[in-house]
């Protein structure tokens, strides 16, 4: 293909309505995921809650990476009434609508009422996991693969855009007032993404209907999982199953739960940790993500994935050296700046070897498990890290999150010579 045609197949790809639908997209996405984790730390610790029951109550996040299991429903089950929008935007829809109204439930109860308001968060957390499931689905389904790198590049920077309003302003807007407010607000910007729904278009898709529930539930419960273990056979596909268990689990242990009260703890103030952790080290997450989808292009997946997961580990350990900073801003910038730029190289490096193992015919679940895969053991981990903290201090945690990604490199010199053997009696086939 000429540089012209490339050039313009770049140009149709970003032009495309598909491409700024998924930025809107991309911002409802990312908007709840912080109310529900980071920012409600936040909250949470201001109303004098204990360290240990702040990372708990802030792990609803957890919904996020047990999407999985309802994602075979997502996939098969058109809602009535919602439906007839189609089977996607009919979940994003209800999704949306259910967040909004939890995040004015939120405002309402405040953690004054905290039995109530810890399942009003929930509920926000699970509607938030259900539309990155949708969302996921209708990326893959609206536009060719050739024009999928549009599609991530506008969701990406709607997500990240919904993660600075979420984050930083957020954090600076409860500096004027008061944390119930601050959640209306964030309920009135969900409209946005909301409106944009209603005028885009579903996905042209032929959907296969059967007949029966036992028929239903063999495809979307049961071959999604199964066809993984065929195709890779058993042995190998548990080697791959704990890899991403364990690939990204540095960077998820380090939970805006456990985040928050250790900023605080430093000396930090909250428009400080909002003009450096969430707006500048937003933008260096971007020029992580854009180093990393370089590095594939030019490299392949392989090298850059040992590298993604061995930056990521070792970017933990700058953490350490911001104990006891007493609210120095060149440290915590440079921390900051090491810390998210290895992020988005990770996580891109990761996202293009998950998106290989992938059967197309089951793309929204198979991509929810390993997505969710990648996440979980983090996740547990950061659940539990107040009281980790409060028994060996801030810089053996970090240390202890730094070290854990070791198995993980292990395994991936025992994947792929397997993965090559395999790639090559496909070839010679």
């Amino acid at each position: 293909m000429s540089a012209d045609k490339q050039k313009m197949s770049v140009w149709r790809a970003f032009s495309a309505p598909s491409a700024w639908t998924m930025f809107f997209f991309g911002f409802a996405s990312g908007l709840p995921f912080l109310l529900v984790a980071g920012t409600l730390a936040y909250w949470l610790k201001e109303n004098n809650l204990k360290l240990d029951d702040i990372t708990l109550i802030a792990s609803a996040g957890l919904a996020y990476t047990l999407k999985f299991l309802w994602a075979p429903l997502v996939d098969q089950w058109r809602l009535p009434l919602l439906g007839r929008l189609g089977l996607r935007r009919g979940w994003m829809l209800l999704s949306q609508i259910i967040i909004i109204a939890g995040l004015i439930g939120m405002a309402l109860l405040t953690p004054d009422n905290l039995a109530p308001f810890i399942r009003v968060t929930v509920l926000v957390a699970f509607a938030g996991a259900t539309l990155d499931i949708a969302v996921d689905a209708y990326r893959v389904e609206i536009a060719p693969q050739e024009a999928q790198g549009a599609l991530v590049a506008t969701y990406s920077l709607g997500y990240r855009i919904a993660l600075i309003l979420t984050g930083a302003i957020a954090l600076v807007l409860a500096d004027y007032m008061a944390w119930s407010q601050v959640y209306m607000v964030m309920a009135v910007a969900m409209l946005i993404p909301l409106l944009a729904l209603l005028l885009a278009a579903e996905p042209a898709v032929l959907r296969t209907q059967h007949e029966t529930w036992g028929q239903r539930i063999k495809q979307g419960l049961i071959e999604p999982f199964t066809d993984f273990f065929q195709r890779f056979g058993s042995t190998l596909a548990i080697i791959l199953l704990l890899f991403i268990l364990l690939a990204k689990v540095s960077d998820q242990s380090l939970g805006g739960s456990i985040m928050a009260p250790f900023y605080l703890d430093q000396g930090y103030s909250k428009t400080q940790i909002a003009a450096i952790t969430k707006v500048y080290g937003i933008w260096v997450g971007m020029a992580g993500v854009f180093l990393g989808g370089i590095a594939v292009a030019r490299w392949g997946v392989r090298w850059p994935l040992l590298a993604g997961v061995a930056l990521g580990a070792i970017s933990n350990l700058l953490y350490v050296w911001l104990v006891g900073a007493n609210g120095d801003l060149q440290k915590l910038t440079i921390v900051i700046s090491g810390e998210n730029l290895a992020q988005g190289f990770q996580g891109t490096t990761l996202v293009a070897f998950l998106s290989s193992l992938i059967n197309q015919r089951f793309t929204a679940t198979q991509y929810a498990l390993f997505s969710s895969l990648t996440m979980l053991p983090g996740k547990l981990l950061t659940a539990a890290s107040g009281a980790i903290v409060l028994k060996i201090g801030y810089g053996s945690y970090f240390w202890m999150t730094a070290l854990i990604s070791l198995p993980a490199i292990l395994l991936f010199f025992v994947l792929m010579p397997e993965l090559d053997k395999r790639a090559s009696a496909a070839d010679s086939a």
